[in-house]
This record gives C-alpha cells, structure tokens and sequence, in this order.
C-alpha cells in the first residue's frame, strides 16, 4: 500500500517503507453523530490529511454543516451514500456498538486501506487481527497495524489511572472506581436519560459493576501486570478474584470523564508517584500533575491528567479526559498518526476550554 504523508512538514518524517508523500486520504463512515462530527473537525484542521468522503446514509447529499453545525464556514464538504475505499488510505468506524463486525460481513474493503474503529467490536483479543489502540501501551503494535480497535471512553480514562498501578503489582485487592461522563457519551440519538430537561442539575448511576468497558479494562490491567491475570470485571461472579468495582455516572455537563480509583497498598506514596511519572514519560497526550486535577483542565483536548494521593493504606489516582476526543476520536486521529509514521500530535494540539 502507499501510505501518503504530506510535504508540509516543516522537519522531514523518516518514511517507513512503501510511502510517499502526500495527503493521508480519509473516509468515514457513519459521519453524522458527534463522533463523526469531532472526527471531521480535527480532519479539516489536520495538516497531513484530507477527508475524501462523510458517509452517512440518512444525510447523504447534505451539507455536513447542517447536520455539525458548529463547521458552519469551515467546510462545503457534503453527505454521502458512496463509499469509495480505493480512493482512501484509511477508513474510520464511527459506529454504534456492533455494527463494525457486521458491515464487514457486509461489504469488501481492501486489504490496503487500514481501518481504525471506534466501537467495541473489536476491542477483546480473539480471532481476528485487530489491535488495541491505547498508544500509552501499544504506540509500536499501532505503528505497524492494518487495523486498530479504538479504547473506549471510560476504559480509557480508568486505564490510563490503574495501568502503573498495575504495572507496579499493587492490584491485588478489590478496586473501588467511580467515574462520571457527560451526556455526550450517550451518542447524538436522543434517550429518555439524554434529554435537557432530565439531565440538568440531575446525576444517576447506570450499569453497576456491569459497564461494557470493563472487559478491555481488565484485559490490559492483566497485561502490564507482574501476576498472572490478577483482576477481572465485576465482583458479582470474581469467583474470589480481585475485581474492578465500577459505578458510572450520568453528569449534568455535556462533555468529559472524570474517574476516581481507590487502591489498598502500603507502598509510600512517593515511590507510587515517581513510578507514575517514568511510566507516562513518553507519553504525548497522558500526563501526571501534582497537584488535584479538574475536568475544565482537558475538555476540549486529547489529553489524560492523571493526580495521585496517599491516605494511610488507600491510594486514590484521579483521571480526566474529553469522553469525544482522548475517549475517542482524538485517540483515534493520534491512533492514524502513528500508523502513518506523523508526529503523535499532528492536528491534535488543542486548547482546553478552561474557562
């Protein structure tokens, strides 16, 4: 396949082999929800690539600006029922939950255009080829996949705060998680729990210890730990095995995801936080602050903060992220800049909207 990097890089990229130098072409299929949307936000103002086609069955024909109507002025790109995959170099997956396996079923997209999904479909290993997209721990599996698996948005702010955790081993008792989300992440359908007037000044609990995300939560928990399969999802059948203890919450804000984890471990607090700081280093987007953290701190970015405190025996690691952008497609756009051999921030350095 010829990948097509751009000649506008001002320091020229070392080019894997097999690629040129052009803009990394684009598709996106199911393009009119907020995923496809955001995702064709950052694509306009990415400098290294162009979106080639939106499909969205409902909407083809009309402008994208119509349906997102925050690109007003920024784009005369329309809706479309086509889907051209030998005109493009990767296709994006915004689809519900299941529908990804599904459409392959359905239909052929060539073996040289690299897919990146943003639903659960593939996200547990098994059999097929697909890898987990979370950079902070695959950057190098992504950097040579066809196809990638997008985290989901509460797996990847939970991960990203117990993943040196469990790399350190400390994940050996019952973890106690709470996380809340904005109605964002509920998609753009409207839902007796998303409308205006139920969501305002209101918060609820959903999917007690049974979240989806908990499968892929474990699943990399149990990779970078030092003992053997040391968690699984749900206390209800742990079968005497350390559990995740999810509670999600409804939030009354549209956007973010705000986590805490409550860890039992007598390690020093101080030895636990230079950990968390070598092990997120490298990390573009992830960053450990000293200090509590807020969600005005990320909404609107691709970044992760994660903060850790000590109170005796518990350890308490706060994490935030924007559900749309780090809990998706800004993941998945640093995702294709990696497959693509862009820098990691390529058309992601984004201002939070702190205030």
């Amino acid at each position: 396949m010829e990948n097509k990097i751009s000649k506008k890089v001002s320091t020229p990229l070392p080019l894997r082999e097999g690629q040129g130098k052009s803009l990394v072409s684009v598709g996106i299929l199911g393009a009119a929800g907020y995923t496809g949307g955001e995702l064709i936000r950052l694509l306009l103002n990415h400098p290294e690539a162009k979106i080639v086609f939106a499909n969205s069955e409902s909407n083809a024909g009309n402008p994208v600006a119509d349906v997102h109507e925050g690109l007003i002025g920024d784009t005369d790109l329309k809706f479309t029922s086509e889907m051209p995959f030998n005109d493009v170099d990767v296709v994006f997956f915004c689809f519900g939950h299941g529908k990804s396996e599904q459409f392959l079923k359905e239909h052929d997209v060539p073996a040289n255009v690299k897919i990146i999904d943003l639903a659960q479909d593939f996200r547990i290993k098994g059999e097929h080829d697909y890898v987990y997209g979370l950079p902070e721990i695959h950057k190098e599996q992504v950097a040579n996949a066809m196809h990638v698996a997008n985290p989901g948005c509460f797996a990847t702010c939970i991960q990203l705060g117990l993943l040196p955790a469990a790399k350190m081993g400390l994940i050996n008792d019952d973890v106690a998680v709470n996380g809340i989300t904005g109605s964002t992440g509920a998609g753009q359908k409207p839902g007796a729990t998303t409308h205006f007037s139920w969501r305002n000044n209101n918060m609820s609990t959903y999917k007690l210890f049974t979240h989806q995300h908990l499968h892929e939560i474990c699943q990399s928990l149990n990779e970078v730990s030092p003992v053997e399969s040391p968690v699984i999802g749900s206390p209800i059948d742990d079968g005497g095995k350390v559990s995740i203890d999810f509670i999600p919450y409804r939030g009354d804000f549209a956007r973010g995801i705000f986590v805490t984890n409550v860890i039992k471990t007598d390690v020093e607090g101080e030895d636990i936080i230079k950990f968390y700081k070598e092990f997120y280093k490298d990390a573009a987007f992830t960053h450990y602050v000293d200090k509590a953290i807020d969600l005005k701190q990320v909404v609107n970015t691709n970044k992760c903060l994660v903060h850790c405190d000590k109170f005796g025996n518990k350890l308490v690691v706060t994490s935030a992220i924007d559900n749309l952008l780090k809990g998706a497609v800004g993941q998945a756009v640093q995702n294709m800049n990696i497959m693509f051999g862009l820098p990691e921030d390529c058309g992601l350095r984004l201002k939070a909207s702190a205030f």
